[in-house]
């Protein structure tokens, strides 16, 4: 469960680089009416983040109006791959605003019908038809759709069941947050969907059995069979731990799959686009499923998501059956094809391989340090996760993760809060863009925050 931060001002030590500045009390004291504003209309469940009001975020660097300025670790929360502010997104969006197209509903349009093309010139085969919706959790509920819809045309209604992972997230409405595998999602959740059934996801830390026989065994003493599995939804890591799951297990996963015409779907909104060190995450798998889901970094911007997927299934429903309000909106059309070909052309993926490789090794020699405490360091590309527990044992350590990220927030490195199992997990997924110079700046204010922490005790 997430914690509020103290919207009290408090003095900290002064931060001036060529990246960071500190010039203010933190919270900035101009910011508070903002701060307090939000906390007097919006439900509590917004008051999650550090209180960091945001003026204008440029490349890896978020600015308040206030003089200070942060590297930015957080990407939004995942979505500002090609960086934030882009100058070529920016026009992209002037140029559609514009020409007086905002929205046009399912009726077609050139800018979706571009999107859509760029996509699928992209994806790789059988995912060749692709569903503009808005948000991650809109593409899994499709998913879900889609892979029940599948077996019931084929196989008959007992095959039902959606397969997925304990400790996932696949958003927050009432389908995906069932899919998902966090708890206190679901305690309001009075009638839970019995169509869903988890296991353990093969992250060799929390699971130490990363086997596909152990994949097996879980669904055989939950007495599911392959003949009432609809669908296969997993993460392509998950986002809680940036953990991903082994090659091999995938691979068996995925031919298990074929033999039993259950539908497999990777949950990319959080890996594509570059985020992992592969323009799409399940590449580091060697297969490709027969859906995916998308959003976040699809724009660097604007809400806009997509399920891609093979064209059979896709097409089950027929015309005006499954639609969205604002399916491809020609505005944040235009940003995402504006995103993409900054991704591409600018070497996006290889500089988040090679800026991963730099800041996993960083985190890795972290972790070596402090192991009583850092329990374990996992991802790729430019996502990372860092699990904090209580010296000695592996019981999640939320405090301390907490305490990291509000002195990181102090300091000029903005994260958003922790995550993950207990609340522990200090999540690092700064924009494609940053420099060696804004890591290696960055990283060793995060080793300077555990040394300060760990002397407090």
């Amino acid at each position: 469960m997430a914690r509020a931060y103290s919207s009290e001002p408090r003095t900290v030590p002064q931060v001036d680089t060529k990246l960071r500045k500190i010039v203010t009390q933190i919270p900035a004291p101009g910011s508070i009416e903002t701060i307090e504003t939000l906390r007097r209309n919006e439900p509590i469940a917004m008051q999650g983040q550090p209180p960091v009001v945001w003026d204008h975020a440029e490349g890896f660097q978020v600015y308040d109006k206030w003089g200070n300025c942060w590297i930015d670790w957080s990407s939004g929360v995942l979505i500002t791959n090609a960086g934030h502010g882009r100058k070529e997104i920016i026009d992209a969006i002037v140029h559609q605003a514009q020409s007086k197209l905002l929205t046009n509903y399912c009726f077609p349009s050139e800018i979706r019908a571009q999107l859509t093309q760029r996509l699928i010139d992209l994806l790789p085969a059988p995912l060749k038809k692709v569903f503009l919706l808005t948000t991650g959790s809109e593409t899994v509920e499709c998913a879900i759709k889609l892979s029940r819809a599948h077996a019931v045309k084929h196989h008959g209604k007992e095959k039902n069941i959606i397969v997925s992972y304990e400790k996932a997230f696949h958003g927050r409405t009432m389908g995906s947050q069932q899919a998902g595998g966090i708890p206190a999602l679901k305690e309001w959740i009075v009638n839970l969907d019995p169509g869903f059934v988890q296991v353990p996801f093969p992250d060799g830390f929390r699971t130490p059995d990363t086997s596909f026989e152990f994949f097996l065994a879980c669904l055989e003493q939950q007495g599911v069979k392959p003949s009432q599995i609809a669908g296969v939804i997993l993460e392509t890591y998950q986002g809680g731990s940036a953990s991903f799951a082994p090659v091999e297990y995938m691979q068996k996963m995925y031919a298990w799959t074929r033999e039993h015409d259950i539908i497999l779907t990777c949950d990319e909104v959080q890996a594509g686009f570059g985020r992992t060190g592969k323009l799409w995450g399940f590449e580091h798998y060697e297969i490709v499923p027969d859906l995916t889901t998308w959003g976040k970094g699809v724009s660097s911007s604007l809400p806009l998501a997509f399920v891609a997927g093979r064209p059979d299934l896709m097409d089950l429903f027929p015309p005006g059956s499954m639609t969205s309000t604002h399916t491809g909106n020609p505005v944040c059309c235009a940003a995402a094809l504006a995103s993409i070909d900054i991704v591409v052309n600018e070497g996006l993926v290889e500089q988040s391989r090679v800026m991963g490789d730099l800041l996993l090794d960083r985190l890795k020699s972290l972790q070596e340090k402090y192991p009583d405490v850092i329990a374990c360091v996992d991802g790729k590309g430019l996502v990372a996760g860092m699990a904090c527990v209580k010296p000695g044992t592996l019981d999640p350590d939320p405090d301390l993760a907490f305490q990291i990220i509000n002195s990181m927030m102090e300091k000029g490195v903005l994260l958003f809060s922790p995550v993950g199992f207990g609340g522990a997990t200090i999540k690092i997924c700064p924009p494609l863009c940053i420099t060696e110079e804004a890591l290696l700046e960055s990283t060793a204010v995060l080793s300077e925050c555990f040394a300060e922490a760990l002397v407090a005790q």
